[in-house]
């Protein structure tokens, strides 16, 4: 992985068998930026897709592996209330499934480079997002405080 920050943005270039929610974590930590938005592009190998159950208040994963076209990754980064980086993140990938062509997508655990992604990282700035659990769902949300 290498990283530059140009103005207020950083730019990431992800390397293969990096792992990008990981990537991001680190270059806010080393940058010290304590919540931010994302978005990127790339080829990878592997991940794992979640889907939220609300009847259970529980995620569904799915593992997809091989060529995975990374077509959509969105997301934002956060302190959580113990100050630990907290993430949540969307993605699409597409895909060959035999002679098929195959999307799968949503929110995103953890995803692996296979040649390489690139990601856009925008700081928050004049302020710090937080989070905070929502009792309803037992997920945390955005907090302004």
């Amino acid at each position: 992985m290498e990283y530059r920050k140009f103005g207020d943005t950083v730019y990431i270039r992800m390397d293969k068998r990096d792992e990008i929610i990981e990537g991001i974590r680190n270059v806010c930590e080393a940058e010290g930026i304590r919540s931010a938005v994302f978005s990127g592009i790339g080829g990878c190998s592997e991940a794992q897709i979640q889907t939220f159950l609300p009847e259970t208040n529980t995620f569904e994963t799915r593992t997809l592996r091989g060529m995975l076209e990374l077509v959509s990754l969105t997301g934002n980064v956060t302190l959580d209330g113990q100050n630990a980086f907290y993430h949540h993140t969307h993605a699409a990938f597409a895909y060959k499934d035999g002679d098929r062509h195959c999307v799968a997508g949503g929110h995103l655990k953890s995803v692996t480079v296979l040649y390489t992604a690139e990601i856009e990282l925008r700081p928050v700035e004049g302020g710090t997002i937080g989070r905070r659990k929502d009792p309803e769902t037992g997920t945390a949300f955005w907090s302004f405080e």
